[in-house]
């Protein structure tokens, strides 16, 4: 069973993103805040879950938070700034987007920055936590998980309509033998990231150090 919380009393907004290692399309994050003690045995890792169970749980969670928000990153943006400042900075447009301001935040993964807000006429970080497979561990992690997924699907699907040579529709544009070589017979696309290992055949490494 997954935990309500990271620290008891507290607002506290879960954040995660889907699509980091993706050759094309957005990032996209959420950010999702529950009521104090919230359960919901149904939720867990979207990687867990069927397509299906993730997008009955997108509805529960969306009736049930106190707050929940998408941040996106562009495909053009990942290419300027790298993958993991791309991921972070979705996550922060997330937290920007939360109707309920959080006293605490708590990130999938190991690595995050401070954001900052205004408070009495200064700038103030809120405090957060990383946590190692926190989706799998945390609901307010775990629902961010299936929001930023299921939406970031859906996109995926709509580009799929204008560029139907990739399979989006249902590679969603993870590297896939069927993705690389519509990308070998039909070129890329504004949507592909330049600077990511396209078509497999050079060894380069993948963008995630934030350098």
């Amino acid at each position: 069973m997954l935990l309500p919380y990271y620290k008891q009393g507290l607002i506290e907004a879960g954040c995660d993103e889907a699509g980091r290692g993706c050759l094309a399309g957005s990032v996209y994050a959420a950010a999702v805040i529950f009521p104090p003690d919230y359960h919901n045995d149904l939720l867990n890792d979207s990687k867990q879950l069927t397509a299906k169970q993730r997008y009955a749980l997108r509805d529960e969670i969306e009736r049930d938070a106190v707050a929940w928000a998408l941040g996106i990153v562009t495909a053009q943006e990942i290419d300027e700034m790298n993958i993991l400042r791309a991921s972070i900075t979705a996550m922060h447009r997330a937290i920007d987007g939360l109707k309920v301001r959080p006293q605490h935040l708590i990130v999938d993964g190991n690595s995050f920055l401070p954001y900052y807000e205004k408070r009495g006429g200064r700038d103030a970080s809120i405090p957060y936590a990383t946590v190692v497979k926190g989706d799998g561990k945390y609901l307010s992690i775990a629902a961010a998980s299936v929001l930023a997924k299921t939406y970031r699907d859906d996109y995926m699907k709509e580009l799929h309509k204008e560029f139907p040579y990739y399979g989006w529709d249902h590679n969603a544009g993870y590297p896939t033998k069927e993705h690389r070589k519509g990308i070998e017979n039909h070129g890329t696309t504004p949507y592909h990231r330049m600077t990511f290992n396209l078509t497999g055949t050079v060894q380069l490494e993948l963008p995630f150090a934030d350098s």
